[in-house]
């Protein structure tokens, strides 16, 4: 009893150092929770309260419950534009974290001029969408780099105006976004491979592993956490891609390079149906989260 009394001060005493938070602290977490509820959740909130209403912008929103959401069921141009998002998702999110992932172990051991390979690959990373939208515009010109070419490997027939043509206007948008993708998901590969310790290959050397057996046993299982990155980043700029569709045909002809972003954006900003683009912009808001959580649900149950 007697000890137990001498210990009761020390064990309040750890009991308090443990629950006391400083202050300092407190103000670190609480200052960036109400900036990013003030400028983010307050108007995403304002935004899902708007999808359920008409609103031109300039007179009082009128509220129609889930008629925007309704309208969308008949709306062809919104089937389009969805159609062509996940069109544009698979085969942008695809390619670049394939070919990312294809760059990063090319290019991923020490030899003579890597680094030049790497930042070339990398610079167009740095260039705004805007400027490479108008790049890339001048290659498919009529009388750009692109039909020059097939006609001087024998494949004139070929030529015509990619970004005109509605068969050909989304894949010939979707070429510069990946271009540019291609070396974002390469430097996020490269890292993930640098972090993985040099003994398990070199032990899977000594077991007569391949190489392919290395990155079935080894690369790809360590890259898990990278992988969930990577998805996050693609499907996020998969959604959000409207610079460079915008600015080289704004979602034409005939709405046949239409993406939900730019759809949202014209309904918006050129329609004045600013109910309707918010729920819109609702929709690319669960594609993406449901996407996304769906995904790290599932590899937290793997880590498990």
């Amino acid at each position: 009893m007697a000890v137990l009394t001498a210990d009761a001060p020390a064990v309040r005493r750890r009991r308090r150092s443990v629950r006391r938070v400083p202050p300092v602290l407190l103000l670190f977490v609480l200052v960036p929770v109400a900036v990013e509820g003030f400028w983010v959740f307050w108007p995403a909130l304002q935004g899902f309260y708007l999808s359920l209403t008409n609103w031109d912008g300039v007179s009082a929103p009128e509220f129609v419950g889930l008629g925007n959401y309704a309208e969308m069921l008949s709306d062809d141009i919104f089937r389009t534009a969805a159609l062509d998002t996940i069109i544009w998702i698979v085969l942008f999110g695809g390619i670049s974290a394939a070919g990312g992932l294809g760059l990063a172990l090319l290019l991923n051991r020490e030899r003579r001029g890597v680094g030049f390979y790497r930042a070339a690959l990398f610079t167009p990373v740095v260039f705004s969408l805007v400027a490479t939208s108008l790049i890339w515009q001048v290659i498919y010109q009529p009388d750009g780099v692109v039909n020059k070419l097939l006609a001087a490997v024998g494949l004139g027939s070929w030529q015509h105006a990619w970004l005109a043509d509605p068969q050909t206007a989304l894949y010939a948008v979707l070429i510069p976004a990946l271009w540019r993708q291609l070396g974002y998901v390469m430097v996020l590969y490269l890292a993930g491979l640098k972090g993985i310790d040099p003994a398990l290959y070199e032990a899977a050397k000594l077991d007569g592993a391949t190489s392919v057996q290395q990155f079935r046993h080894i690369t790809w299982p360590q890259l898990r956490s990278v992988n969930s990155v990577v998805l996050s980043v693609i499907i996020i700029d998969s959604l959000r891609s409207f610079d460079v569709v915008w600015s080289m045909t704004k979602g034409g002809p005939y709405h046949s390079s239409e993406l939900l972003s730019t759809y949202m954006y014209s309904t918006a900003f050129q329609s004045l149906r600013l109910g309707y683009a918010s729920a819109l912009a609702v929709v690319i808001f669960v594609l993406a989260f449901g996407v996304i959580v769906t995904y790290l649900v599932r590899a937290f149950r793997e880590d498990q």
